[in-house]
């Protein structure tokens, strides 16, 4: 059976929550980024790439079977983390699900508090581009 949004949030506060140093949630982080499948080179192209982050971060999604299915890649590897967790979350739900999710887990694990300004507007900036891909492919099964 699938896990809802918020199932794989609780999953991931729980992850964070057993550190209480900050280096061993970056470290967490970047250990979650490294296990993100590489994205094919012909996605990784001007249309795919995040308005807004410092680093390069491109995100690519599909629609197949009513459900968004997101890839991702960054040259940095704590925006590759979060990127990482944001597809492990939001990917393989329907456009509704993913329009309809409160993201509480970015505050609950600390995130935003530790992120720099540039990194944070990068985070905001994803979960931007995630809804904006959702939006659209709801529209076509209208």
């Amino acid at each position: 059976m699938e896990q809802t949004i918020n199932e794989l949030q609780d999953n991931i506060i729980e992850e964070f929550s057993t550190f209480d140093d900050w280096m061993d949630k970056y470290a967490l982080l970047i250990d979650i980024g490294n296990a993100l499948p590489p994205l094919d080179e012909k996605y990784k192209n001007e249309n795919n790439l995040i308005e807004g982050c410092q680093s390069r971060v491109w995100l690519h999604a599909e629609y197949r079977e009513g459900k968004v299915y997101f890839q991702g890649e960054s040259d940095a590897v704590i925006v590759k983390g979060i990127a990482s967790l944001l597809i492990s979350i939001l990917s393989g739900h329907t456009p509704q699900e993913i329009l309809d999710a409160d993201l509480y887990f970015i505050d609950k694990i600390g995130l935003k508090e530790h992120l720099s300004p540039t990194r944070s507007n990068g985070l905001v900036s994803m979960v931007k581009q995630m809804r904006m891909y959702a939006l659209a492919f709801s529209t076509m099964d209208k």
